[in-house]
């Protein structure tokens, strides 16, 4: 009998432990293709290339490089320790939130790191480049910041208690899909680097998102 109230707690928040395992799995095997396929290009990847070179006048390179400077440096932590400020309704509370969504991004970015340099995928030509990048290519820098910070602050949006308009969350969630589109679009990245990027920060967040509920005792929200 004891065993049964357990049982139940752990079904409280099995979905997202589904996601997490889910998301690492699928991260997982794109790198695994990645690395196994010829020239280390997947389907899909070498098209959008080009397609994107060939069709970028300068004033919309110049705007994807201000979307896409949105998801590096101090911008995101910035992001993610306001967002902790506003998620707290005392004092204590908002220090700790903004400590933790920025300790979340840091962890997150340091694995996302080690992933790319042991997994070290070339980027497309240097020639094909609108915008300045750097180290190896898969997953996508850009795009695993971008939507790690989406999710921390849909995240804080929540941990405020206040309702949640989904206008709220669908412009935080079209701002990180955009900022990794436009990796592709200006030429630094393949297709799938950007696919891997949302992966990783899928299966981190998940992950990061179920300990935090055990460790604190709160149980998901059902909205």
């Amino acid at each position: 009998m004891p065993l049964k109230p357990a049982v139940r707690e752990d079904r409280q928040y099995r979905p997202l432990g589904v996601v997490a395992v889910g998301a690492a799995v699928l991260f997982a095997v794109v790198a695994l293709w990645v690395v196994r396929a010829p020239g280390r290009l997947l389907p899909g990847d070498a098209g959008l290339h080009h397609w994107s070179v060939g069709h970028r006048p300068d004033v919309a390179a110049a705007l994807a490089r201000a979307i896409t400077d949105t998801a590096t440096g101090v911008v995101p932590y910035a992001l993610v320790v306001l967002a902790g400020l506003f998620a707290g309704r005392t004092r204590l509370r908002r220090v700790t939130a903004a400590v933790g969504l920025a300790l979340c991004l840091a962890v997150g970015q340091a694995l996302r790191f080690g992933a790319m340099k042991l997994i070290a995928r070339p980027r497309p030509d240097a020639v094909y480049w609108a915008a300045d990048a750097s180290r190896w290519s898969f997953p996508s820098g850009h795009a695993t910041t971008a939507a790690m910070t989406a999710g921390l602050l849909i995240a804080a949006l929540y941990l405020r208690g206040s309702p949640v308009p989904r206008s709220s969350v669908v412009l935080i969630a079209a701002w990180a899909a955009t900022v990794g589109l436009t990796r592709i679009y200006l030429g630094v990245h393949w297709f799938t680097d950007v696919v891997g990027g949302w992966l990783f920060a899928t299966a981190w967040l998940a992950l990061a998102a179920c300990a935090f509920l055990r460790l604190t005792g709160r149980r998901p929200a059902a909205r």
